[in-house]
């Protein structure tokens, strides 16, 4: 049976970026796991974070590649890329803090969102499965955040 994240999975297992997220999960739990998602496609300059904004979504980048940039006194920074596999929207997924950046689509982008509802569902009904997506996400944040020049890129 082909699932409709297979090429998210695919991704994910190719993505070799020192921050990569690498959930150790089974076929069956990637199964699950596509349940509590939900697809997005992005044509090339739409937005997809708002800096300052109070969403808390999590997105899993299947394809195309995604801007951080930040907006200050002195106009608009660019902060990082992110690519197929990686994975942004962690920070305030889980310190429940505004957004420190915008994200916007490079080119056509195909992302998986989920929202801190459905996560909540997933870590009741699927406790090992909730915690190995805490594991590999808090791995994605110790390696940004362990990076002087890519701590920028928590969003």
């Amino acid at each position: 049976m082909h699932s409709s994240t297979q090429a998210l999975q695919d991704a994910i297992a190719h993505n070799t970026n020192y921050d990569a997220f690498a959930p150790v999960l089974s076929g069956r739990q990637w199964g699950v796991l596509e349940s509590y998602l939900q697809r997005i496609d992005l044509p090339a300059g739409q937005g997809l974070i708002d800096q300052g904004a109070q969403d808390r979504n999590l997105f899993l980048i299947e394809s195309g590649v995604v801007s951080i940039h930040l907006v200050g006194a002195e106009g608009q920074m660019h902060l990082a890329i992110l690519n197929a596999g990686s994975v942004v929207g962690e920070g305030s997924f889980f310190s429940h803090l505004p957004r420190s950046a915008n994200v916007s689509a490079m080119n056509a982008t195909r992302l998986w969102r989920l929202t801190p509802p459905r996560f909540g569902e997933l870590s009741i009904r699927q406790p090992e499965l909730a915690l190995e997506l805490v594991v590999a996400l808090g791995s994605v944040i110790a390696r940004r955040m362990g990076d002087r020049l890519k701590q920028v890129a928590v969003t």
